[in-house]
């Protein structure tokens, strides 16, 4: 089985919390490429962005369910998502958008468990560092990739 550290992409794209949301479009769109992990200015690993993220931006608002219970209404969805919604539809920075709760991995990571981490927490990219910095990316190309044999680039 092999390694995260074999399949991984090595040549990242990464971008930065203080990009514009613009320039991250035409960087996805230039590059052919669906994320990035964000680096912050010491280097070190501030969050992944995706596509999704972009997309994300564009879409209604979705207005909670309210239960009416007596005199009172009672929102049925903590009010947090709806802040969060809010915050990623007016975000004009990468820093605004990307996601900062990541899943890592080493390069000693099975592949196997890389692939489990994707399907179980519907990832598209996994960034595999090294003492805290990062050293790769791996996207689900990688995986099926090497699941069936082909080299890494």
């Amino acid at each position: 089985m092999p390694l995260a550290g074999e399949i991984m992409k090595k040549d990242v794209i990464t971008v930065s919390p203080e990009m514009t949301v613009e320039e991250l479009g035409r960087l996805f769109i230039e590059k052919n490429i669906s994320g990035a992990p964000v680096i912050d200015a010491n280097g070190g690993l501030y969050g992944i962005v995706t596509e999704n993220d972009l997309v994300s931006r564009d879409k209604r608002l979705h207005i909670p369910t309210l239960l009416r219970l007596f005199d009172a209404y009672i929102a049925l969805e903590p009010p947090s998502r709806i802040e969060k919604e809010i915050r990623k539809m007016s975000a004009r920075t990468v820093g605004e958008i990307c996601s900062r709760d990541i899943l890592t991995v080493k390069e000693d990571t099975p592949m196997e468990d890389v692939a489990t981490i994707m399907a179980e927490k519907r990832i598209n990219l996994v960034p595999v560092t090294k003492a805290g910095r990062l050293v790769g990316i791996i996207g689900r190309h990688e995986v099926i990739g090497a699941a069936g044999g082909e080299q890494p680039s």
